[in-house]
């Protein structure tokens, strides 16, 4: 009986199979059609796009390409292809303003990108793309049901670009760029105004800050030495209980010594 099972199951995928060669090869635009939306609805999405792909010309203009468009989307998305995904969910809601799946089109666009978005220490092009997207759509739809889960995904990608800042910037102290490092870590805290590495990144600006003073020439070392201190002062203000102080507190005695000597 087992085996009887499993040889009707064989037999069955290989019908299946068969038929959907022969529509693939002979079928009529219609067959296809039907074909490709048989596949779709059991999730067989690349089975599915390849038919799509064969019927799109016939169909332009006619009411089914509404219909067809939005799959062939829907179909990239659940295959990973998130590139593709995202283009023809932006083709879809450009062409079909008053569809009733426009908005869900907008978000899976933006999610898509947002999937596609690599991890910080790559190009950031898409990241920018994906928050672009989210803010178009947060702001064509305010009230939508999608938006918490919208802001949590904007939340990710935020931190994608405070991270790469942070990281390029903390790269040029750790190589002894400390003019660089200074200028790279005032930008990030400019630019991301709440970022969570803010206090991180003020005790570096201080150590850079140490650093270029410490090194400098006769003529550069007071102005520097007291930028040095303006930057412990910041950091002091802003985070009084900082886990860095206690070492940002021997940075300053030292500085202070300095400008004694060089005053």
């Amino acid at each position: 009986m087992r085996n009887l099972t499993i040889l009707l199951f064989v037999a069955t995928i290989l019908m299946s199979c068969s038929n959907y060669n022969k529509v693939l090869n002979k079928g009529t635009t219609t067959e296809k059609y039907k074909m490709a939306t048989d596949l779709y609805e059991a999730k067989k999405f690349s089975k599915a796009l390849r038919l799509f792909e064969m019927i799109t010309p016939a169909y332009k203009g006619k009411p089914q390409m509404e219909r067809i468009q939005f799959m062939v989307a829907q179909s990239y998305f659940n295959t990973k292809d998130f590139f593709n995904a995202a283009y023809y969910f932006e083709r879809f809601s450009t062409n079909y303003p008053k569809s009733s799946k426009k908005e869900e089109a907008e978000f899976t666009a933006a999610k898509s990108y947002y999937l596609a978005s690599p991890k910080y220490s790559l190009d950031q092009a898409d990241t920018k793309k994906a928050l672009a997207s989210f803010q178009k759509y947060i702001n064509a739809y305010p009230d939508s049901k999608r938006l918490s889960e919208a802001n949590e995904m904007v939340k990710g990608l935020q931190y994608k670009l405070e991270k790469k800042s942070f990281e390029i910037a903390k790269q040029y102290y750790e190589i002894g760029y400390y003019n660089s490092a200074i200028v790279s870590f005032d930008n990030m805290t400019s630019e991301f105004l709440g970022t969570s590495f803010r206090e991180e990144a003020l005790f570096y600006k201080l150590k850079a800050s140490y650093e270029l003073g410490m090194r400098s020439t006769e003529r550069k070392k007071l102005p520097r030495i007291e930028a040095a201190i303006k930057a412990y002062d910041k950091l002091k203000r802003n985070y009084p209980n900082s886990e860095f102080l206690k070492e940002s507190d021997k940075l300053l005695e030292t500085l202070q010594q300095e400008k004694k000597v060089n005053s």
